[in-house]
Parts: structure tokens; sequence; C-alpha cells
């Protein structure tokens, strides 16, 4: 059994961790963190999981890491996993939208939510979080 996150080195994607780990914890289950491009690379990559994790109070939460395969794009990437075997929820983020920008998402989180197996979860960073 697993959760899975969407990782992007954005306020989206950091704001979508802490909330991917509380809800590993709360299931009893493993997160797979799917990193966009080459971002699990990144020098601050660690620090970031680190911080969300201690933020959920997710000690326990065994993590793996996936890098997005060459030449698929992250939204293929996060679909194909929401159909393997035992994974329960996909984690998002998603921008805050002014009324206009509301009637558009991205499309990256559109297509998850629409084509996902598995339910998503799109969750918003808090107000104020880095960019």
């Amino acid at each position: 059994m697993s959760v899975v996150v969407g990782y992007s080195p954005t306020a989206e994607g950091k704001g979508a961790l802490p909330f991917a780990f509380g809800e590993a914890l709360q299931r009893g289950t493993d997160l797979i963190i799917v990193a966009e491009d080459d971002s699990a690379s990144d020098a601050g990559f660690d620090a970031v999981i680190e911080s969300a994790r201690e933020e959920a109070g997710a000690a326990g939460v065994v993590v793996q890491v996936q890098d997005n395969e060459k030449g698929r794009s992250h939204a293929d990437n996060l679909i194909d996993l929401s159909f393997g075997e035992g994974v329960q929820l996909v984690v998002i983020g998603i921008r805050r939208r002014s009324p206009v920008g509301k009637l558009f998402m991205g499309s990256v989180s559109q297509r998850v939510l629409l084509e996902a197996q598995c339910p998503v979860a799109a969750v918003k960073p808090p107000v104020g979080l880095p960019k």
C-alpha cells in the first residue's frame, strides 16, 4: 500500500509534501515521491523532504523517490502509478487562483484529477510559503 505525491520545486509541490506525509502516516503506508523532471537531484531536495517529514510528524514513514521516465510527462507518470496495485491516494499541489483563473487549471493537475484510478487530493500551499 502506498500514497503517491507529485513533487516539483515550486511552492505548490513543496506544499503538497507535508500533506502526503500525513496521509501516509495515517494510513500506515509508504510514500512514493515522483520528482518532476530531474528535481530530485537539486541541492536542497533532501532538506525539503526532511522538513516536510518533520512538519507532518511522520518520522516512521518509508519514502521512495522516483524520477519521471524520460520522454514522458509528469502527469503520465502520476497517472500510471495511480493504477498500481496498492496505491491508495495521489497527492498533487495546485496554485491558488483568482475567480477568473478558477475556470482554468494547470494541465498536469487537470489530467491527474480526471484520469487517475484512485482518489486524488489537490493541496494548496500555505499562504506566504516562499517559492
